[in-house]
């Protein structure tokens, strides 16, 4: 007879991030994340549920992201970027985040939050220039992360000069990755690519912080990711030979669900 395994019982709640109350819009990593932990935590549960984290695309779906491995730059939490220095005191309550508190406005939200988001990082490339510890926290960031952060902050800086559309829609020399294309790509959008390494940056920092109080508080995390990565993200872009596409770089085949109650 076989060994007899043993589960404590438990129980926990389906809470996905951008669900969470906020002043900005959507749900973010900040104060009502942290007030959702004690919550979790004080009803006897052990487990909070969240949707996958990753960068929405068009269709504002987390199951469609621009990336397997970034964050979403809207969970960014701005009033914790204001404590830090990187925002002036009210600068982000400026802004339109919609009218609703029962859904996301993503069409007002997009065009506001990089915009927020640009400020913080002028100023944080600032303070790094006179603070040797931060600017250190930074780079080693990016280098335990280059082997997936280099490719998508070149992809989204790309993104932007190109309006946003699909990599399959760029100019040929680069959507083909042309070696001196990308080098000159690169070069030219130096800005724009530290930018979105700054996102990424600010992302995993407060995620890591949330996620270690959560785990002190006595609760387990349960994530979620995307079946298959998008078409249109980083990742098919940088790397098209592990994928089955045809001479025009679209997907020879696709697969998906019928509708749910969710769409």
């Amino acid at each position: 007879m076989g060994r007899v395994q043993h589960f404590d019982r438990s129980a926990g709640i389906l809470m996905p991030v951008s669900s969470l109350p906020s002043p900005y819009g959507i749900g973010t990593f900040g104060r009502a994340a942290y007030e959702f932990a004690d919550f979790v935590a004080e009803s006897g549960h052990s487990y909070w549920q969240v949707l996958p984290l990753g960068q929405t695309s068009y269709g504002d779906s987390p199951y469609q992201s621009f990336s397997a491995f970034a964050g979403n730059p809207y969970f960014i939490d701005l009033d914790m970027l204001t404590d830090e220095g990187l925002l002036e005191e009210g600068y982000a309550s400026e802004f339109d985040w919609g009218d609703s508190e029962k859904y996301v406005d993503y069409g007002r939200l997009f065009e506001s939050r990089y915009i927020v988001l640009d400020r913080a990082f002028q100023n944080f490339m600032s303070k790094c220039s006179s603070d040797g510890e931060l600017s250190g926290r930074y780079e080693e960031f990016k280098k335990a992360n280059h082997s997936w952060l280099d490719e998508y902050s070149l992809y989204m800086a790309c993104k932007e000069h190109f309006d946003y559309v699909s990599w399959t829609e760029w100019d040929d020399d680069i959507r083909l990755r042309i070696p001196e294309t990308v080098t000159k790509y690169a070069q030219q959008l130096a800005d724009r690519i530290e930018f979105w390494n700054f996102c990424q940056y600010e992302f995993f920092e407060q995620w890591n912080r949330l996620k270690c109080y959560v785990n002190a508080r006595g609760i387990q995390i349960i994530g979620d990711i995307p079946i298959y990565v998008a078409p249109d993200s980083a990742d098919v872009w940088a790397h098209p030979d592990v994928f089955l596409l045809d001479g025009n770089l679209r997907p020879l085949k696709v697969a998906g669900v019928p509708p749910d109650a969710f769409t």
